[in-house]
């Protein structure tokens, strides 16, 4: 069977497709088996090391309200950041030139920037400048670099989805009179968002794991910071960067997974019905494009 893209593959492709995929597996296999040999040499599969884990302090204490604060941080920079990044996304297509010119000024400014730079001069500021106990200032740097880097790329990602969909999109709504703003609010955003939700979770995704920086570099008590205390206590280094491993994966997955759901009941809500516009419908969405608004008498006559 012959499709548009490829041809179906014979027998012997066939078999070379087993072949290699045994040979996949079988690499992997000694792969795993590998490390688990290692980490048994050096005694890291002890239960001891592991035993932690299965006890609520572990999690109550560090993992957990570490675990918190990753999500508090990484969803106030989300809330921030998708509005924040879809303004200067449409500013940057602005046919102003005083409107578009910064909005391209400040979008590649943040971009160029890496973000725990950004998180280590907000963190300094926010400690010269502002009246804020130690935690406030860490949460508050940590969020402020993950708005300012992430707002410039979903930026680019908004512009770019945008610019993706067919000319006659815009071409029709200056056909029947809409405004720029009207074709952008009701004709190319709800099309360019299931184009570009991908690129958008993403991005969110990279927000979930870039809080681990502020940990790092300015003492922010997120899920990573907190598993090196844990280590500290429980002697068992290898283990909890394992466990805090595993917890990223599926709470990554988590935001991946609905994200497709999302997209699909998106696509599927933007499937035409094959309803056809009455002249009395339109003249309710443009009075303008059916001259119900430039009448100059009484009779409302161009």
């Amino acid at each position: 069977m012959t499709s548009v893209l490829y041809d179906a593959p014979g027998p012997r492709a066939k078999r070379r497709n087993v072949l290699i995929s045994v040979i996949f597996f079988v690499l992997l296999a000694l792969l795993a088996w590998f490390i688990w040999d290692a980490m048994d040499e050096k005694n890291q599969l002890e239960w001891a090391l592991w035993k932690p884990f299965t006890q609520s302090e572990a999690w109550t204490t560090y993992l957990l309200p570490g675990l918190a604060n990753t999500l508090k941080a990484a969803a106030l920079a989300m809330v921030i950041a998708l509005p924040l990044g879809a303004f200067f996304g449409i500013s940057r297509l602005s046919d102003h030139r005083w409107v578009r010119v910064p909005a391209a000024s400040v979008i590649e400014f943040f971009r160029a920037i890496p973000v725990l730079l950004l998180m280590l001069f907000a963190n300094e500021a926010y400690d010269r400048w502002a009246n804020l106990t130690t935690e406030q200032r860490q949460i508050y740097a940590v969020v402020t670099g993950l708005v300012l880097y992430n707002a410039s790329v979903l930026a680019e990602v908004v512009r770019a989805g945008i610019l993706a969909l067919p000319k006659g999109q815009s071409e029709a709504a200056k056909a029947i009179g809409l405004r720029k703003g009207q074709t952008m609010s009701g004709i190319l955003l709800p099309q360019a968002v299931t184009a570009m939700l991908p690129a958008i979770v993403s991005q969110l995704v990279v927000i979930v794991k870039d809080t681990a920086l502020g940990g790092v570099m300015i003492g922010f008590t997120e899920l990573l910071n907190s598993r090196g205390t844990l280590a500290a206590n429980y002697a068992n280094p290898i283990a909890s960067f394992i466990v805090v491993a595993i917890i990223y994966i599926v709470l990554n997955f988590i935001l991946t997974s609905f994200a497709s759901w999302l997209e699909k009941r998106l696509r599927r809500s933007k499937k035409s019905t094959g309803a056809v516009l009455s002249a009395e419908d339109m003249e309710e969405l443009n009075p303008a494009a059916t001259g119900g608004t430039y009448g100059t008498g009484a009779g409302g006559s161009i």
